[in-house]
């Protein structure tokens, strides 16, 4: 009996994801652990290992589908001994997923339909191709390639898939009317300014993002507190703790932050918590998520219980996150969970910010750059080195009295850091 392979729920959270790349074809043996296919989630790139023996009789989502949904079914295993030419799986899935891949047609198919060009039935106005066809003359194509080629007057015979096994996908109909309509466009004796547009289809972890955040600024209403910490005093002892660390140790500003963070939670816990439809949930421990910038976005993996770990052990669990999370091997479970965030610009010469709660959590911390400024010390001026921080608070958890609390002992740690440490 044929075997299905689903699409994985590679964290808590997931819902849907991107299927980017078959390492099988059609017709291919895999066993056991075997890895077949990578599936971007809303934060990193993972490997799916197949979990049965057999051969690969259909390949039912393509390489390069967004928004396919947890459960839907990618792929057919043949077991052993099986005719693989008996299986099949209903397109329906499958055209599901492509439909929702349609939110802005592609700009050549837009000028297609505007203009109603008349049915392109002979190749003059596409390059020498070969159809995607069967030895029977069937044309394989996706149930949304042939949409847009229904609706476009456009022969599927004419065209060459690019999809697994030559199949003719939604890319493949849009190239060929985007030649179609140049090939068939007046050609103007004006000189033509061109303006170069770019269109960059949002990724999983951009549509999260975007989610997420949208849902917090309406949901949560929002205030914000900020203090000026100076930090000569948390400097010189970062600099003391570095000359006595172990090799391979080396605190950072951050790292301190982090720990006077956790501390100051402690210390205030009504801060540490979560609103919740039926009230607010307090967390015991400080399980601080710090925000790692990536290419195309961001992700918060997680420090948990931030309160009991030293410096130098937050130090070396911040560095190995943020490795992960820069080369796409972050693991589902260090980005789930977190009661609070730090989110440190610090280090691109931001002075002041204000950051976006990460939902569900009740507050956030932005972190600014240390800077030298000039400051009032008993009546007379004197320079210092200031970073500005400002709280984000969710006012359903936290009142404003409450974050001032919490601000004044977090201002307490970072001032005077040995009292972090006790």
């Amino acid at each position: 009996m044929a075997i299905e392979i689903k699409m994985p729920a590679l964290s808590p959270t997931m819902t849907d994801g991107t299927l980017s790349r078959w390492l099988v074809k059609e017709g291919d043996e895999v066993r056991s652990g075997d890895v077949i296919a990578e599936i971007e989630t809303d934060k990193a790139t993972m490997e799916v290992e197949a979990i049965d023996d057999g051969v690969v009789a259909v390949i039912a989502v393509e390489a390069g589908t967004q928004n396919v949904a947890v459960n839907a079914v990618i792929a057919m295993l043949a077991e052993d001994g099986e005719d693989t030419a008996s299986i099949s799986v209903s397109e329906a899935p499958a055209a599901a997923v492509e439909a929702e891949l349609e939110p802005t047609p592609a700009l050549a198919v837009q000028a297609a339909a505007e203009t109603k060009p008349a049915p392109v039935a002979a190749a003059s106005a596409v390059a020498p191709i070969v159809a995607a066809s069967s030895s029977e003359g069937r044309v394989f194509a996706s149930p949304l390639a042939r949409r847009i080629a229904a609706q476009n007057n456009l022969s599927l015979q004419a065209i060459k898939g690019t999809g697994p096994n030559g199949r003719i996908i939604k890319f493949d109909v849009e190239t060929a009317l985007s030649t179609a309509a140049s090939a068939t466009a007046p050609v103007s004796t004006s000189p033509v300014v061109a303006k170069e547009e770019r269109f960059v289809p949002h990724s999983a972890m951009r549509r999260t993002i975007a989610a997420r955040l949208t849902e917090s600024k309406q949901q949560a209403p929002h205030f914000y507190l900020t203090v000026d910490c100076e930090i000569d005093a948390l400097l010189a002892a970062r600099k003391s703790m570095n000359e006595m660390a172990a090799d391979g140790v080396k605190i950072s500003v951050n790292d301190m932050i982090v720990r006077a963070a956790a501390q100051a939670l402690m210390k205030v816990p009504d801060v540490n918590g979560s609103h919740e439809a039926e009230g607010c949930r307090y967390f015991a421990d400080a399980d601080i998520c710090i925000a790692v910038a990536l290419e195309g976005g961001l992700v918060t993996p997680v420090i948990p219980a931030a309160q009991d770990k030293g410096l130098a052990e937050i130090s070396q669990i911040s560095k190995q996150l943020a490795s992960q999370a820069r080369d796409g091997t972050l693991p589902p479970e260090a980005y789930a969970g977190g009661s609070f965030t730090i989110s440190n610009l610090g280090m691109y010469g931001i002075r002041e910010f204000a950051a976006v709660i990460n939902p569900p959590q009740g507050a956030i911390l932005a972190v600014g750059a240390g800077e030298q400024r000039a400051i009032v010390k008993n009546g007379e001026l004197a320079i210092a080195t200031v970073m500005s921080v400002t709280l984000s608070a969710d006012h359903r958890v936290v009142d404003g009295a409450l974050g001032a609390q919490w601000m004044q002992v977090f201002k307490g740690f970072i001032e005077n850091p040995v009292t972090m440490l006790l």
